[in-house]
């Protein structure tokens, strides 16, 4: 290298040097918090309910019973074998001292968490083979943390599995921690595997495709850093933001912002460092060469940034707190995705040199090496006959469209979230065969006192009712009233998680609220009920600002209205199609018992907020090379130079959504798979044979209205 060449290198070296040493800062700092992010996790459905959601009002009033701000939130014990008077006083004799049950690595105990004016409940069965306990946890104090920094009710449903044991032996019976309390501990225990086993298969296999797609020993550790480093900021960030409260995180938006930005931030980079490794073929100087596909690759990559975080940010007009929260806190995971590959991994680069890409090191040759191969021989077919592709590809994809009119997304029972058999499930599903559904966890209705009688002569009649039971005071045992309100506790027939409890609610609050129009019916049946009904809402209202907001920024970026439209539809046709094949899937080879009704708004967004990202880096390109070479030809070489990095930035994708299919819970493995199925039918059969057919078919047209429409080149 020259004098003048070394000069020359020296500012941009030092930027480069000076751009790690403040990512190394940043995550020095945000680092560590990520690691705490699990801490301060909000998994309550009830905490996530709209404020003007009747089972929140009705919350609000129940909590006034207990005389502090709180509501009664039930674990339930369910002792299964024969029943005797001796077996029940040595249950019940047992079961009189759980509050003074010590939380593992605390001084805390169970007692901290009883919610207050209530007291254990113990009683046999009818049919004297089970009994079930009510341990009464404060809904309020869940939501803290321990002093370990562990959360409360994971700790005490452990504490309760290890103390049962002992007395359930001696007497021949088989313990179950199950109810409300024993689910969500079971959920969380789920979302605990975040820090450690999801992780690390992720970046594990993100890894080994790296390492398939460079065929280098060290290039692929440059990405790979970069993401790191990008999940660290982020993560750090959001724990800031839900420890002021400012943002609600659980456990499932953490597992899609691992997912999400180690994801994003590798695709991004495969962009980067594929435009790179062209340019250094055609410039002596490392830098120059970078410059040059800096200038290619940040247009398309804020493009494609901006267009998931706002898609993403779109998610605050939710009604639910927890699909409100997972809007920042994913949007927040691209923004940082995206910086990190614009500063960090260029200047990694750089620093590196030539030598990073060893032993297939770029040289100063001249060669446009990218346009042979597979993919020159892919495009050309396409050119060669656009109509036939665009037609069959086009018509396989409604195939599978129509058969999305079958997806089961109406809502899912907590029983049948877990893709496993915990012991809250086993559990739960006996204790109906013991006990009505809702014993021990009721739909209540907050009434006025004189119109108590009324209310339960018309409810009784209402679906799914087994039993009402006014609420009486502990110690008195009389009639417990509230500024002339008293609550009635309505047993369903069915478990109060369940997607059929929930449907009775409607007909119990249309016979309620003819009786008094003031009552509230709240509980645990009604929660669930709202939430679908808030999600069902959110999917009507989000979706379609979603797809204004990308067709804005389509026409924006490519100047094109004709452009924007066409990708659009491709996209959409490839999102229905999509959930046709996961409808099939679900129902005859995975079993599922349904999917919650926030799949298809979730799913929606991914798959068509990053599946229009691949539709970006090519339109990009092949916008640029038709102001050289024409649009028709351009086509061909923009699928030839991007077909390699695009599909490799698919397979990236697509992987990583795949690894949520770890986690032993329905939702998550629903849209793992609907997201890794989508992004790679949306890699090679959408973005690689159907948009470049039409592109060729429509010609200079798709430009509409810009200047390139009315090109004058032969194509």
């Amino acid at each position: 290298m020259s004098t003048q060449s070394i000069q020359k290198s020296r500012k941009p070296l030092a930027i480069a040097f000076l751009v790690v040493f403040a990512w190394f800062g940043i995550t020095g700092v945000l680092g560590p918090l990520f690691g705490k992010l699990s801490s301060v996790q909000e998994n309550n459905n009830s905490s996530f309910l709209p404020k003007g959601a009747e089972a929140t009002k009705a919350a609000d009033e129940i909590a006034k019973f207990s005389g502090k701000d709180s509501f009664n939130f039930p674990t339930l014990i369910l002792f299964e074998g024969k029943t005797t008077p001796e077996t029940f006083a040595a249950v019940n004799a047992h079961l009189a001292n759980v509050g003074d049950l010590t939380l593992e690595g605390t001084s805390s105990k169970i007692s901290d968490f009883l919610a207050p004016g209530s007291k254990i409940s113990v009683f046999p069965s009818n049919d004297y083979m089970a009994i079930l306990a009510n341990i009464p946890l404060d809904g309020n104090s869940l939501a803290k943390t321990l002093s370990n920094d562990k959360p409360v009710l994971p700790a005490v449903v452990a504490a309760l599995r290890a103390d049962i044991k002992p007395v359930a032996a001696a007497n021949g019976l088989t313990p179950y921690v199950t109810g409300p309390g024993g689910l969500l501990g079971d959920l969380f225990g789920a979302f605990g595997t975040l820090d450690s086993s999801l992780l690390l298969t992720t970046f594990g296999v993100v890894a080994l495709i790296l390492i398939l797609v460079y065929r280098s020993p060290v290039l692929w550790i440059i990405p790979l850093i970069s993401a790191l480093f990008a999940l660290s900021t982020a993560g750090g960030i959001v724990y800031l933001l839900a420890k002021n409260n400012i943002i609600d995180v659980d456990g499932q938006s953490q597992g899609i912002l691992s997912v999400l930005v180690i994801g994003a931030a590798t695709d991004y980079a495969l962009l980067l460092i594929a435009r790179y490794r062209e340019e250094l073929h055609l410039h002596a100087n490392r830098f120059d060469a970078m410059k040059s596909a800096y200038k290619g690759v940040w247009e398309p990559i804020v493009a494609s940034g901006s267009t998931v975080s706002i898609s993403l940010l779109i998610l605050l007009f939710s009604q639910l707190t927890n699909t409100a929260g997972l809007g920042p806190i994913g949007a927040i995971g691209i923004v940082c995705s995206m910086i990190t590959i614009l500063t960090l991994l260029p200047a990694l680069l750089l620093i590196f040199g030539r030598w990073i890409f060893w032993p297939r090191r770029p040289l100063f040759d001249g060669d446009d090496h990218v346009m042979s191969g597979p993919w020159s021989k892919v495009a050309n077919s396409i050119g060669r006959n656009p109509r036939k592709a665009w037609i069959v590809t086009g018509s396989v994809l409604l195939l599978f469209a129509f058969a999305s009119t079958t997806l089961k997304a109406d809502g899912i029972g907590t029983i049948d979230t877990f893709t496993g058999k915990p012991e809250s499930v086993v559990g739960q599903k006996l204790l109906t065969t013991h006990f009505p559904g809702g014993e021990g966890d009721p739909t209540q209705i907050v009434v006025a006192f004189d119109k108590m009688e009324a209310m339960r002569e018309a409810v009784k009649s209402a679906p799914g009712v087994a039993d009402i039971v006014p609420l009486v005071d502990p110690v008195t045992q009389e009639f417990k009233v509230v500024g002339g309100k008293t609550i009635l506790n309505v047993i369903l027939d069915k478990a109060p998680d369940s997607v059929e409890a929930g449907n009775d609610i409607p007909k119990i609050r249309e016979l309620a609220h003819a009786v008094d129009a003031s009552s509230l019916v709240g509980g645990t049946s009604a929660v669930y009920f709202d939430v679908r009904t808030a999600n069902t809402r959110d999917n009507r209202t989000i979706i379609p600002i979603i797809l204004l907001v990308i067709t804005l920024i389509l026409g924006l970026l490519l100047r094109s209205i004709l452009s924007a439209v066409v990708l659009l539809g491709t996209v959409l046709l490839s999102y229905f199609a999509t959930l046709g094949v996961c409808a099939l899937v679900f129902n005859h080879v995975f079993g599922f018992a349904g999917g919650d009704n926030s799949f298809p708004l979730f799913a929606f967004i991914f798959l068509v907020a990053l599946g229009i990202d691949y539709n970006i880096f090519l339109m990009t390109r092949v916008r640029e090379e038709s102001g050289k070479i024409g649009t028709r030809a351009g086509i061909i070489k923009g699928v030839t130079v991007t077909g390699a990095v695009i599909t490799s930035a698919g397979v990236v994708l697509a992987a990583t959504f795949a690894v949520l299919g770890l986690l032993p819970l329905v939702p998550l493995a629903e849209l793992g798979f609907a997201v890794a199925f989508g992004v790679l039918l949306d890699t090679i059969v959408v973005r690689s044979i159907l948009v470049p057919a039409l592109v060729h078919e429509i010609g200079p047209k798709i430009w509409w209205p810009s200047k390139l429409s009315r090109e004058d080149i032969k194509n």
